[in-house]
């Protein structure tokens, strides 16, 4: 649970320390909830070359958590035509990424777009 004192957890404690701000930034990088966003803001930069232009229209890259790449589609039409190429789009994401990141593609529909 996040407490007031900011985004860090309860069991690592504040150092009293000077750090330098790369160092700092270089910290809050290498923790998950932000690499992972960083990971689906370089995808959704390049979106168009994962799964083409005209899904690139209908989709986009939402979220990655535990290996899992969330893809909003704007129509079940669409959403079944990204189902379709998950595989695809797993690789392609891993290309894009440079590692094994997207272990597999989940395809939601976003509420209120059919």
């Amino acid at each position: 649970m996040p407490s007031s004192r900011g985004w860090r957890d309860e069991e690592r404690p504040r150092s009293r320390e000077l750090s330098s701000l790369g160092d700092v930034v270089a910290g809050v990088l290498r923790e998950r909830a932000f690499a992972a966003g960083i990971s689906v803001g370089r995808l959704g930069l390049v979106w168009a070359d994962v799964v083409g232009a005209r899904l690139a229209q209908e989709s986009a890259p939402a979220r990655l958590e535990g290996g899992t790449l969330v893809v909003e589609a704007r129509s079940g039409g669409w959403g079944a035509q990204l189902q379709f190429l998950s595989e695809d789009i797993r690789r392609r994401a891993n290309e894009t990424l440079g590692g094994d990141a997207v272990e597999r593609v989940r395809v939601v529909v976003v509420a209120g777009s059919e």
